[in-house]
């Protein structure tokens, strides 16, 4: 017979929940349930008041901003062990952006009383939350930078290196489709496209259908002025 999962181990790897004793650790696990979605499922919409804080166990999401006309704006991609809606839950503001599963994910889900109950208890747990919000508003205003500052070739770069976290090869997952990653430049499919090929005619990274691989590391960052 299968153990059921516990939240207990991921809640563990979370820097800002350090804080917290065992007790109040346990408490806010035993809190914590376990949600499934399938692809393209809507997690929460722009506007939504926040009830939960959710922590990737598995899958891959997008936050986006849609337009009436439904055009995204991709902010980010999250995946297994990040945590979504921490802002709008500690400030209980709405939701800032639409949140859509991108493949099967299974997400545990912390009610919004239980932390903000934490959140008065433990000043240490305010200090590591203040710490981890200033490193997300950093990265924020380097996406304003990005498209005010940037080209499509110099922002698809700097994607591409966020992403390798140091590494030469770069698996593309099924969702990744060239909407997408338009959507998260900030451009159309075409122009994405054409911003690939131009890094692979300039030798910097070389594509296939399942993986791109840089060859000049170096060289794409100085595309991506990074």
């Amino acid at each position: 017979m299968t153990e059921p999962l516990s939240p207990t181990p991921i809640l563990r790897k979370i820097p800002w929940l350090a804080a917290l004793d065992e007790p109040s650790l346990a408490r806010l696990a035993a809190a914590t349930t376990l949600r499934s979605f399938n692809a393209g499922e809507i997690i929460f919409v722009e506007g939504d008041q926040p009830r939960y804080l959710f922590i990737i166990q598995t899958g891959w999401l997008k936050a986006a901003k849609i337009s009436p006309e439904g055009r995204e704006q991709v902010l980010d991609f999250v995946g297994p062990g990040q945590v979504v809606n921490l802002a709008p839950i500690f400030a209980e503001q709405p939701s800032p952006a639409t949140l859509i599963a991108l493949e099967e994910a299974r997400l545990w889900a912390m009610p919004q009383p239980v932390l903000l109950e934490l959140l008065q208890q433990y000043p240490a747990l305010a200090q590591g939350l203040i710490r981890f919000m200033a490193t997300r508003l950093i990265y924020t205003l380097s996406l304003v930078e990005d498209l005010s500052l940037r080209s499509v070739a110099g922002r698809l770069a700097k994607l591409l290196l966020m992403q390798a976290q140091g590494e030469t090869v770069l698996s593309r997952r099924r969702w990744a489709t060239q909407a997408e990653i338009a959507a998260r430049l900030g451009t159309v499919p075409d122009v994405a496209q054409r911003a690939l090929r131009s890094l692979a005619k300039e030798g910097l990274i070389k594509i296939s259908r399942d993986k791109i691989v840089i060859l000049d590391l170096a060289g794409l960052r100085a595309k991506a002025q990074f």
